[in-house]
């Protein structure tokens, strides 16, 4: 109970414990909690990376999205990894699997793809990240724009404004004279208000329900990417026209990663209260021990 609020350290002053005793406590209660687990037949799974250690070292979890319980972690982000997971592991029957949802990492697609047959109408895109790798694009916009204004000497209308950029429109309070503002500069001529403006028009294309239709906006929205002359809007509709099957895919199974990207919040919270973690089997039964659902008693 007390894992379930401190971390391995404070539980060990508390109970004047090791670090390694304690860290055993909460392994064996994973160990007791995963040989009690039965086996699953999941409809719906999310597949996500999460970062272990700075340096760009990341871990793979599987969650059952219907339950929201993490099924596995696993130690990195490759192919393989995932292929001998879905090839081996025997606590879920995918006889009845609908969904995958995924950011568009060719490695996860690859491993989909291996093991099953109808992969390409099942792997679903997740928006999130889609609006991330947008939301990216707009922000190298201004800040090009905003070096390029105060050359010489200049003046900048867009000091100040990163975070502004970033939000969605229907968050902006039209009350507070500030919103005001950028509301004015977004309707503007510069060259991050026509980013922003494909931004804000690609986040109302999920909500179709024909998906002939949601293929003809999302086409429309890629020549319009392509039209805008801004490099780093072409390089991310260059990616929506590749991906384009998935991204529909999501739209036509409407799902989300949206309580994966929570969970992930919920394991940075983890690691931030752990002080990182030394090792990549201990960030796992870390997890596994918040976010598994697992029966961990006796």
């Amino acid at each position: 109970m007390w894992l379930k609020e401190a971390s391995l350290s404070a539980i060990g002053d508390m109970f004047d414990l090791s670090w390694d005793e304690v860290a055993g406590i909460q392994e064996r209660a994973v160990r007791r909690g995963m040989a009690k687990r039965v086996k699953t037949k999941p409809k719906n799974i999310g597949v996500d990376e999460t970062s272990f250690q700075k340096r760009h070292e990341y871990v793979t979890v599987l969650v059952d999205k219907d339950n929201g319980v993490v099924l596995d972690v696993l130690q990195d982000r490759k192919a393989e990894t995932l292929d001998e997971w879905f090839r081996t592991q025997e606590m879920a029957d995918f006889s009845d699997l609908e969904s995958v949802s995924m950011d568009m990492w060719d490695a996860f697609i690859k491993a989909v793809k291996n093991n099953f047959g109808n992969a390409e109408r099942m792997i679903a895109f997740d928006r999130y990240h889609v609006a991330g790798h947008l939301g990216k694009a707009v922000d190298k916009v201004r800040a090009q724009e905003h070096r390029d204004l105060l050359k010489d000497g200049g003046t900048s209308e867009l000091k100040g404004t990163k975070y502004d950029w970033l939000r969605n429109s229907a968050r902006i309070d039209n009350r507070s004279s500030d919103r005001r503002e950028f509301l004015k500069l977004s309707h503007s001529n510069l060259k991050t208000a026509r980013a922003w403006r494909i931004k804000e028009a690609a986040g109302l294309l999920w909500d179709f329900v024909y998906e002939a239709v949601a293929e003809k906006r999302w086409k429309e929205l890629v020549g319009w990417m392509n039209r805008s002359r801004l490099e780093p809007i072409i390089k991310v509709a260059k990616m929506i026209k590749s991906y384009l099957w998935g991204i529909l895919n999501a739209i036509r199974l409407k799902t989300t990663n949206a309580d994966l990207e929570s969970m992930n919040s919920g394991i940075q919270r983890i690691k931030r209260m752990a002080c990182g973690f030394r090792n990549r089997k201990r960030f796992r039964m870390s997890i596994l021990f918040h976010f598994g659902g697992l029966d961990l008693g006796f």
